[in-house]
């Protein structure tokens, strides 16, 4: 899949907030969180969390990471790392790329 999915245009999704893909979409097990932090940056994560079954594109995103919106268990960006509890278990990190404003899922690869 060299030139990804598109999966929505930038602008859908503001900077704080998330928006969940479906996986029908992804092909991946899980749907897969866009994510835009306060600086612009745009990241994706598997959506559900690792602790219950929360939407992190319903999240708070912030200073690098997700706080899922049910126990506030936090994620990093970047990679998936769990950077809060209760969450004890990572979550799965994808490449996401901004182009001509459209935002390209790349599933099942590596940020």
């Amino acid at each position: 899949m060299t030139d990804g999915i598109r999966v929505a245009a930038l602008d859908d999704v503001a900077e704080g907030e998330g928006l969940a893909i479906s996986k029908d979409v992804t092909g991946t097990e899980d749907n897969i969180a866009i994510l835009r932090d306060e600086d612009g940056g745009v990241w994706a994560l598997n959506d559900t969390c690792t602790h219950e079954t929360a939407s992190l594109a319903d999240g708070w995103v912030e200073n690098g990471h997700v706080e899922c919106p049910l126990h506030a268990s936090r994620f990093c960006l970047k990679n998936g790392a769990v950077e809060g509890l209760p969450a004890t278990k990572d979550t799965v990190a994808h490449r996401v790329e901004v182009r001509d404003g459209d935002v390209y899922l790349y599933p099942n690869e590596q940020p």
